[in-house]
């Protein structure tokens, strides 16, 4: 029997997973290249390949963007610039409210902490590393050994290059392949839009269609005080998309879970996401508090409370689809199918009773993990910082291979260049933000926990969390630098209060992390493996590798759906903006900026403003190019629909659209709103 067939016959009868839908975040040095000439009549070609490559950029804050000029102008979505917009802010220049624009170059703001990487290459690496852990190992062993060997390839290709170089993980430990990145860390700000337009509609209007936001944000990368010199960018197109097209995305998405086993997702459903719902309303109510006390503490947690709530209601939307029966039972019938398919493997059912078996075992202490190793029990960055520097004092003496992952040779630059940052930390956000994780702490754990009584140091979490500010030091980042160079010395001297904390609690996480390593990450990564091996001889690689926030490529059609009998249209336009405003009386989070009501008649109001297309995006697609078949930009992903919510477990297109900005939409309001004309001379090369 054709096993492989069978499998590709059973799997089209699940609604929205056939192996020919438009499913798939593809890597670049494997793409759908028949795929896409079977179904779309479209060749891809290698040049195409690589300038889309070369164009696309990684925001190291969790977004993409791409070059569009020879002098180094990148755009990407505001809500991904901003961070940078908030920490540029004072208390006399609100950048994120009233937005910016650098009239000429020498305007331009540098960013304190913007870390941009752009692709290079990849190798495959997938027998080094595999090769590195033998069957006798013991689970500690070879999770030791396989973290040494990629750190061993890393340090070397970082060594010959001199580009940042990361091992990547796919297919769950299928394959292991090295990335190669340009970094940028000189960017300036160049053109923001007031937040009232960029984030029309506010948390009403998130993950819904039809949406009215212009979410563009412009970025330019430099070299050595002059304007970076991209290899390749992206022309604009001189139109837009028209209903049916062939559209493609290129970006890094974060993280998907659909190669995940049954067990593993079941998983996900009855312990992961509750409590990360628990914990995102936590943040969420306290930000939201905070916010409400004056104007000055609303403007200090915008970016905090759109992150939070953002994720709460992604969460959301995740958890309620895997509440669906239709979703859990398409899983079920997937899984089966590779069984099928394989049933002339040795035990070939062994690495799905793996997985099952360590999802038992981490329900006993995941929730401790969270809260301590993950660091969920302290919604602070003072805290983060000073977790950094005391693990810098025991990490960095070794050899980089016996280190955690984030302490590598190859991360170190990345990793102290964040921590290094002048950007302002609100104390009064800051001591807001970790009364109410610590007390998070405690309802999860309970008082009498050892962990949490340890953490409170016999205080109330609010009292507790105002003695950790007292006498902080860490807001001076040259004290977060002399304590990283003094090692573990200064660390140990340190009556700093947070790294006072970091080092009371480190023994404990560590040992979390450790079990969490070989008796979770460790067993599931060998029978993920295991996994692979039978998908790729099923299947091939006809199905891609789940999300690691890497550079794909998705593709899809530009096309509206049905909802309640209801035909929603592919795009809209700023007639509609307008149309939306005076419906909502102009009312928050619907109201506009007073130069755009100004110039309201100025405006081309048939021009498109947002479209929808399938395109397979997620979560860190955020700022993603969208390109034609010439591979030219027509547009800038912003956000999914809330049926799109689901794709981190199942792709779907009847109703779940990825959404962008149109480009003629950025062009009309850059010329007639921002009298921007040197930028757009700019994009179109002149």
């Amino acid at each position: 029997m054709n096993y492989k067939f069978l499998l590709a016959f059973l799997l089209g009868f699940i609604p929205n997973m056939s192996l020919f839908s438009d499913e798939g975040m593809w890597l670049f040095n494997d793409p759908p290249t028949t795929l896409l000439s079977k179904k779309h009549n479209f060749n891809l070609t290698n040049p195409w390949l690589e300038n889309a490559c070369l164009s696309s950029v990684r925001f190291n804050n969790g977004g993409s963007g791409s070059f569009i000029s020879a002098d180094g102008l990148i755009i990407t979505n505001h809500h991904i610039g901003a961070d940078s917009l908030q920490k540029l802010s004072t208390a006399t220049r609100d950048l994120l409210k009233d937005g910016f624009i650098a009239k000429k170059q020498a305007d331009e703001i540098p960013c304190p902490d913007l870390e941009l990487n752009v692709l290079i290459s990849i190798e495959d690496m997938t027998d080094k590393i595999k090769n590195a852990v033998t069957p006798n190992m013991t689970p500690a062993e070879a999770f030791a050994a396989r973290r040494s060997a990629m750190a061993a390839v890393e340090k070397e290709s970082a060594d010959r290059t001199g580009l940042r170089s990361d091992i990547v993980t796919l297919y769950q430990g299928g394959l292991y392949q090295l990335y190669r990145y340009k970094k940028y860390t000189e960017v300036k700000l160049v053109l923001a839009p007031e937040s009232a337009i960029a984030a029309f509609g506010g948390d009403v209007d998130n993950f819904e269609f039809p949406r009215h936001s212009l979410d563009f944000c412009l970025f330019r990368a430099y070299e050595n005080g002059k304007p970076a010199k991209p290899v390749k960018f992206f022309k604009l197109a001189k139109s837009g998309p028209v209903e049916g097209d062939l559209v493609f995305v290129t970006g890094h998405p974060g993280t998907t879970n659909r190669l995940e086993t049954l067990a593993k997702i079941l998983h996900r459903r009855d312990y992961f996401l509750p409590y990360n719902l628990a914990r995102l309303r936590t943040y969420e109510a306290a930000l939201l508090q905070f916010s409400a006390s004056s104007p000055a503490n609303g403007a200090m947690a915008t970016t905090d409370l759109h992150r939070v709530a953002n994720a709460r209601k992604a969460f959301t939307g995740q958890y309620n689809g895997l509440l669906n029966p239709s979703i859990i039972q398409a899983k079920s019938v997937q899984e089966n199918a590779i069984l099928l398919a394989a049933e002339k493997e040795p035990e070939k059912d062994l690495p799905w009773k793996s997985i099952a078996l360590v999802q038992k075992k981490l329900a006993l202490f995941e929730t401790e993990y969270l809260l301590f190793e993950r660091g969920d029990a302290f919604f602070s960055e003072l805290f983060t910082m000073a977790r950094r520097i005391v693990r810098m004092a025991d990490e960095l003496p070794q050899p980089s291979g016996k280190r955690f992952r984030e302490y590598r040779d190859s991360n170190l630059d990345s990793l102290k260049f964040e921590l290094y940052s002048p950007a302002p930390i609100h104390a009064a956000l800051e001591q807001a933000k970790l009364a109410s994780s610590l007390s998070l702490m405690a309802e999860k754990l309970g008082g009498a926990h050892p962990l949490v009584k340890l953490a409170l140091d016999n205080e109330p979490p609010a009292v507790r969390a105002a003695s950790l500010l007292q006498n902080c030091k860490l807001f001076n980042p040259e004290e977060r630098k002399k304590l990283v160079e003094g090692g573990k010395a200064a660390t140990q001297a340190s009556a700093d209060p947070f790294i006072k904390l970091a080092r009371e609690i480190d023994a404990k996480s560590r040992e979390l992390r450790q079990r969490y390593e070989e008796e979770v990450e460790e067993p599931e990564r060998q029978a993920y493996s295991d996994i692979a091996r039978i998908r790729f001889k099923t299947l091939g690689k006809n199905v891609a590798p789940d999300a690691t926030f890497t550079l794909r490529l998705a593709f899809g059609i530009v096309r509206g759906y049905q909802l309640d009998d209801k035909e929603i249209p592919f795009h809209t336009t700023y007639k509609s903006l307008f149309d939306r405003h005076a419906l909502m009386q102009g009312k928050v989070p619907f109201d506009l900026p007073e130069r755009w009501l100004q110039n309201k008649d100025k405006l081309n109001l048939s021009t498109p403003l947002n479209f929808a297309s399938t395109a397979d995006t997620i979560g860190g697609n955020s700022g993603s190019p969208v390109l034609n078949r010439e591979g030219e930009l027509i547009g800038v992903n912003f956000d999914r629909n809330r049926h799109g919510l689901v794709r981190n477990f199942v792709y779907t297109d009847v109703q779940a659209r990825h959404i962008a900005v149109h480009t003629q939409g950025i062009l009309e309001s850059l010329r007639t709103i921002y009298q921007a004309e040197d930028l757009i001379k700019e994009m179109d090369g002149q």
